[in-house]
């Protein structure tokens, strides 16, 4: 199996792996135990990964809560702030699922304006809401021109950077953002893990009550290996970007060169320009997105987010580029990452031309 979903989930880095395998078996600790020298050595390993995390993003470690993922980042930082919610039409479900929210209109090549977004606050919304990097079309927001347009008028900005970690560089501090959200499983860290940055000052109610952990924001055990293994991916994120990017990107490039050659008419949604390196959002000429994945059972690649494949609804993100129900129907997303490999793409290439030529011919 090709596997080219990396923004579904990202296979576990063996680095990642190897830092994580004590905290399951010698060193198992409750890290609010304060009891015992057990108990003390998890909470220093909290503390430690809470600061490697901090420093990955250029935050400080009291501003970052450790949640079971960014869907409840999302909604923590959506529901914690009293007000109104101007969210682009483009964000990830549990963004626009969260509570009601105002939307406004974007380009067709799915960038948001910051002049279309001043039009769109007026005077009424507490926070704007806004994906760094999209979930099915990779393109990359001018987070810092909008964090402007907020600052100007008072209200807070909340990011969500789950597909942005190890794909691009996270500064929170450079980008004036109030709320961030992450995900570890989208950064080759583990499943079950996330975080949300909070910029000191801003005040957020709790979604989770309980034992009073994570500052008082978000109760529970804070699970130790899974937190160990989200620090270890952002380090390695920040560590290996550029030579990741290069290499991803080549990739890519190469594997939409050969699709077009070989499948005339291909569409690519989204901006080309400001996108991340492995992402491909493409509209098949001729031919429905379902019955293309069918026909390729070794090449995983999707039809759109993972988190709204259950739903029988068109893409509201293509649909917010203007794009038609049929072509919507007709758009898969390819997305590559770290481990793929040049032969990984040449392979799944001629695959998807010869499914689509196969395809064609039957509906002639």
């Amino acid at each position: 199996m090709i596997y080219l979903d990396h923004h579904a989930t990202t296979p576990l880095d063996p680095r990642v792996r190897s830092a994580m395998l004590p905290y399951f078996e010698a060193q198992f600790g409750n890290p609010h135990s304060r009891d015992h020298a057990i108990g003390w050595r998890a909470g220093e390993a909290v503390d430690k990964a809470r600061q490697d995390l901090a420093r990955a993003i250029n935050a400080e470690p009291d501003e970052i809560i450790f949640t079971s993922g960014a869907t409840e980042a999302n909604n923590m930082a959506l529901r914690g702030i009293d007000g109104d919610i101007l969210a682009s039409p483009i964000e990830h479900p549990s963004v626009l699922n969260a509570r009601d929210v105002i939307t406004f209109p974007i380009g067709k090549d799915g960038l948001i304006d910051p002049d279309c977004l001043a039009g769109a606050i007026g005077s009424g919304p507490r926070m704007v809401s806004v994906g760094l990097v999209n979930h099915e079309i990779g393109v990359i927001q001018p987070i810092a021109e909008i964090a402007r347009v907020c600052r100007e008028r008072d209200i807070l900005l909340h990011v969500d950077c789950a597909q942005a970690l190890g794909k691009i560089a996270v500064d929170v501090t450079a980008l004036d953002i109030d709320l961030a959200s992450f995900s570890a499983h989208k950064a080759y860290g583990p499943m079950g893990i996330g975080a949300l940055f909070i910029r000191r000052g801003v005040e957020v109610k709790p979604l989770i009550t309980g034992g009073g952990q994570e500052m008082g924001l978000r109760a529970g055990t804070v699970p130790l290996p899974l937190v160990v293994g989200f620090a270890t991916a952002a380090t390695i994120a920040r560590q290996d970007l550029e030579s990741d990017h290069a290499r991803i990107e080549a990739l890519r490039d190469g594997l939409l060169a050969k699709l077009r050659q070989g499948i005339p008419g291909l569409v690519v949604n989204g901006s080309m320009t400001a996108r991340i390196a492995g992402n491909l959002n493409l509209t098949l000429p001729g031919m429905g997105a379902e019955d293309f994945t069918l026909t390729l059972p070794n090449v995983a690649i999707s039809t759109g987010s993972a988190c709204a494949s259950g739903s029988n609804e068109p893409s509201s993100v293509l649909a917010a580029l203007r794009l038609d129900v049929d072509s919507t129907a007709r758009s898969i997303r390819l997305c590559l990452g770290r481990f793929t490999s040049a032969e990984e793409v040449d392979h799944a290439a001629d695959a998807m031309i010869a499914a689509w030529r196969k395809l064609a011919r039957q509906t002639r």
